[in-house]
Formats: C-alpha cells, sequence, structure tokens
C-alpha cells in the first residue's frame, strides 16, 4: 500500500497537526498538488496555513473524518478495506464495504449510499451489485451494529436535485418506459465473443441524458430458467403471491441468480441434520461443498431438493430484481431522441446447465425491436468531457469499454471541439473484434481522431493490451500530460484499470523524471483535479 511507504516529498504538514501517519502522508501529496510545487526547497506549512487549505482546519467530528478514505479502491480486498476503515465511525466502516466503484447502481455513490444507510434515508442493504454477497453480509453485520445508536443527519439534497429525481426516468426508484429499435452484432465471423450495438427510443419517455451517463435497464428473467425453477419448488405457474402469479413475480421482480444467504437461511428452518446443518454454514458465508460460487436460486433448489418450501416465503427469501447498468455509447447531440449501447452477451457453462446475463440475453435474443422496457438514465459521477473543448483527452477503453468514448467522440464532432483525441482500443481479434471500425477510422482520416492506438491479444505469439500500447507511446502521453490532457479509463475495475494505472505510474516516472512515490503522487493528484476519471465495473 502506498500510504504505508515514505515519502520523498518534504512534509508540508506539521507533526503537531492532528493526523494519522497516513493522513499526512495523503495531504502531502495533495498540498503539493494544490499549490503546484516541485518537491525542492519547500518550507513545511504552518499548522495555521495546513487549517487554511483544508478549508478551517480538521473535520468538525469524528464523524465527518474519513481520514482520505485510503480504502476507496476498488482493487483492495474487501478484508484489508475494513482494516483500513478499523476505528472509524460506522459511516466509513459501511463505506469501506461498498464496492468502491461509485458506479452508481445502487442510485448512489459509495459515500452517500453508506451514509443514507446510517442516517436511516435507505432501509435496502443489498443494492451494491458489484459488491455481491460479500458487500450485502458486511453491511447487514455493520447495520446490526447500529442498533440503538441514534442516526446521522443524511445530507440535504438541493431543491432542484430533489425535482429531477420526480421525474420519470431520472433514478433507479423512479423509471420511465423506452423502447427496444434494434440490435446490431458487432463481431464479425470467426470472433469468440458476442456484442452488441442496441439503439433505443426515448420519444415520448421524457428520459434526457449527457455523455458519461449510464443507462439503467429492468430486465426480466429468462422464461425457460422461471419454468425450471417452478418446477424445482414444486407451485403452480399461477400461485398467488400478493395478487400476481408465481410465473409473473419470478419473471420480473425477483433474482434468480446468486442464490441469497435468505434462501438457505430458510432451507436450515425446513429441513433437518446434515442438510440442515449445511443450510446454516452457506447462510453465514461458509463453503461446506466448495460450490458456494456456482449457486444460483436453481441450483440451490437441486441441492435441496425434496426441501419444498412455501411458494410465498420463497419468493420473499429471495432478492428483488436489480436493474443492470451500461455506459450510454451515443451524445444526444446527434439525436436526442434516441440512446445506443454496447453490451457484451453473458453466457457459460456450470455443471452442464448454461448460464445467462439476465439483461444481456435479453437484449440479445429474447425480446424484438419494438419491446418496451423500464429504463432510467443513472447521472456520471465525475466521468464527463472536459469544459473547456480546448482541453486534449485521453480515453482508454478496450472491448465494451469504448462505449463512453464513442459518445465522447460524438459529442465532441457535433461542438467542433478543437481539443486533440487520442483513443486506445483494444480486444482479442483485429479481423473480427475492432468495435465501430469504420467509424473510428473515418474519424482518423479526417483528423478528428488525432491518434488511435490499438491492441490485440490474439492476433499474435505475443498478447498486447493497452496497458502495453500506453507504455510504447509514454513520451508522447508525457507531452499531452504536460499540455493539460484529460485521461478517462472505462472497463474492468480489478484489472484493466488498475494496469492502465499503474502503466500511468511507470510513464510519469520514466518520461517526466518523477522517480517512484513522487509518480505516485502525480497521478493522485491527477484524479483529485478531475484528469483522471474511471468509468469502471
Amino acid at each position: 500500500m502506498t500510504q504505508n511507504v515514505p515519502s520523498p516529498l518534504p512534509s508540508l504538514v506539521p507533526e503537531t497537526a492532528p493526523f494519522t501517519e497516513e493522513q499526512r502522508f495523503w495531504l502531502n501529496g495533495f498540498f503539493a498538488g494544490l499549490i503546484s510545487l516541485d518537491a525542492r526547497g519547500v518550507t513545511p506549512l504552518s499548522a495555521d496555513q495546513a487549517e487554511g487549505l483544508l478549508g478551517g482546519g480538521a473535520p468538525a467530528s469524528a464523524e465527518d473524518d474519513d481520514g482520505g478514505a485510503p480504502w476507496h479502491d476498488q482493487t483492495i480486498p474487501l478484508a484489508e478495506r475494513m482494516k483500513l476503515a478499523d476505528g472509524k465511525p460506522l459511516r466509513w466502516k459501511m463505506m469501506a464495504a461498498m464496492a468502491q466503484q461509485d458506479c452508481g447502481q445502487c442510485g448512489y455513490d459509495c459515500k452517500n449510499y453508506s451514509g443514507a444507510i446510517v442516517s436511516g434515508a435507505e432501509t435496502r442493504l443489498n443494492l451494491c451489485v458489484p459488491g455481491g454477497k460479500e458487500t450485502a453480509r458486511m453491511v447487514k453485520a455493520l447495520y446490526e451494529e447500529l442498533g440503538s445508536a441514534p442516526k446521522t443527519a443524511a445530507p440535504a439534497a438541493p431543491a432542484e436535485a430533489k425535482a429531477a429525481e420526480a421525474k420519470p426516468g431520472t433514478s433507479r426508484d423512479n423509471p420511465s418506459t423506452a423502447k427496444v429499435l434494434s440490435r446490431t452484432l458487432l463481431n464479425k465471423p470467426g470472433s469468440e465473443k458476442e456484442t452488441w450495438h442496441v439503439e433505443i427510443d426515448l420519444t415520448g419517455s421524457g428520459i434526457e441524458y449527457q455523455v458519461g451517463d449510464a443507462f439503467g435497464l429492468y430486465p426480466h428473467n429468462d422464461p425457460t430458467l422461471v419454468e425450471q425453477v417452478m418446477k424445482a419448488l414444486g407451485a403452480p405457474p399461477d400461485y398467488d403471491i400478493n395478487g400476481r402469479t408465481l410465473r409473473q413475480v419470478l419473471t420480473d421482480s425477483v433474482s434468480l441468480s446468486p442464490a441469497p444467504d435468505m434462501l438457505f437461511q430458510l432451507f436450515s428452518y425446513i429441513t433437518g441434520g446434515d442438510r440442515r446443518k449445511k443450510a446454516r454454514a452457506l447462510a453465514t458465508g461458509e463453503d461446506p461443498d466448495k460450490d458456494a460460487a456456482t449457486l444460483d436460486v436453481l441450483a440451490a433448489l437441486e441441492k435441496f431438493t425434496g426441501t419444498a418450501p412455501d411458494p410465498e416465503a420463497f419468493i420473499e427469501a429471495l432478492d428483488p430484481m436489480q436493474p443492470r447498468l451500461y455506459s450510454i455509447s451515443s451524445s444526444p447531440k446527434t439525436d436526442p431522441n434516441r440512446v445506443t449501447l454496447t453490451v457484451d452477451t453473458v453466457r457459460y457453462t456450470i455443471k452442464n446447465r448454461q448460464r445467462l446475463g439476465v439483461c444481456s440475453t435479453l437484449l440479445a435474443e429474447r425480446i424484438d425491436p419494438g419491446a418496451v422496457l423500464k429504463a432510467y438514465v443513472q447521472k456520471a459521477h465525475a466521468f464527463a468531457l472536459p469544459a473547456d473543448p480546448n482541453v486534449p483527452v485521453i480515453m482508454i477503453g478496450p472491448g465494451t469499454g469504448v462505449a463512453p468514448f464513442r459518445a465522447f467522440l460524438h459529442d465532441r464532432q457535433a461542438d467542433k471541439a478543437p481539443g486533440r483525441n487520442w483513443l486506445f482500443f483494444g480486444h482479442q481479434r483485429s479481423a473480427c473484434d475492432f468495435f465501430y471500425e469504420e467509424e473510428l477510422k473515418a474519424m482518423r482520416s479526417s483528423g478528428f481522431l488525432t491518434r488511435l492506438s490499438l491492441a490485440w491479444s490474439r492476433d499474435g505469439d505475443e498478447k498486447i493490451y493497452v496497458q502495453d500500447r500506453m507504455r510504447e507511446t509514454g513520451r508522447d502521453i508525457w507531452t499531452w500530460l504536460r499540455e493539460g490532457a484529460h485521461v478517462y479509463v472505462c472497463g474492468d475495475a480489478k484489472r484493466m484499470a488498475k494496469d492502465v494505472e499503474l502503466a500511468l505510474v511507470d510513464i510519469v516516472a520514466q518520461h517526466g523524471g518523477k522517480p517512484g512515490e513522487e509518480a505516485v503522487l502525480f497521478v493522485s493528484d491527477l484524479k483529485k483535479k478531475g484528469r483522471y476519471q474511471q468509468d469502471v465495473y
């Protein structure tokens, strides 16, 4: 962890200031970037100066002090994040339990979702989809610690924000409806992937968006899977569940993957012996048969076959259907009544049964053009083009990570923005996995797309990734950074985004002449200034 490595920079925060070693380290980097110091011959700040830069000194209370949120890194395992939050108030422990992606799928960012739970404004504890069961268990445990402790006040939302959320299509809790227009396969023959360009009509929906935003869709479960679950449950499709049929509820109201802890808890109530012990173990996160990660709802029913719960109790034990978010790949400046998505179809096999991504396969094969779905826009959390159209941008998005950058390019093209544009794109094979090839090559030929750097992992004996192309062009990347470029990254949070950031640190160290820790601080400062933004999942 970089927080534990002594900084080569002179200390700008006095030893008498009321901060831990990790907080002082972070603040040194923050202040250095804030006042553009070059780390040579710098006089440490006085306590008054430090307080002034902090906007009035140390936080008003321990409840307000997150210590720089050192856990706010999606690549850090949950156990380590919780250690970093040890000793902090429950608000910050709760934040550390989140997936740290600020993806917005819960309707908040990580900080505000945890704050809403602790304040009592939000009672749903399982909205952090990227965190999965691990996050849900930790959030539940922390919630139980709240007990009868007084709730902190939830941050007051601005009146305009409240008004905006009241409009249909502006939040997961207030969706509108939109019509699917078309889908086009982006892969050519020979590809191992299946990726679709999906166009959706917003006419009459009231939905508005900007580039960088995500589009939320409420999917339906696969009818075949629904039938299999009802058969395993031994209940008729028309069984009444609060005025709806069992089939209807299983289709659009509950998640059928993965099997939640509550379902295993239910099994433990209605079975006995070793099966009860096994169900209890699964309900608490143990893995007695080394198969917990593969258990969706159907697999759980089959594992405890013969244990037939009451259908209503069964439904109550399942998690609610969560919306799926996709990065928007179009600009409203091209057509405000149309939004496009770039969607990888998810299919995989476990124990001879094919598992399906619930929303990706819905869009790919289970609905036809003209179908209407519940939809909304999730506004971006710090992922947007620079306000100044003259600022150069470097965009790094392999695979479907290219989606928001296609939107960025269309937006800047519509504005005739003079700023330079550099796109790093990669996938498996150039012949069949070059998404939007004609568009991008046309932009490159016209000079609008200043540079296009491509990386193909299966075209030769050596696997080439976008971070490899970054290192190859490191001197030019450093030049762009010196000239004020903003860097954007979209894609996998735990692998690609981490590798890209490491590559950028290496580039800053090698071509910027900033050794080790100083290069890390430089990249950290880019983030703080909004010049390094990520849309990761």
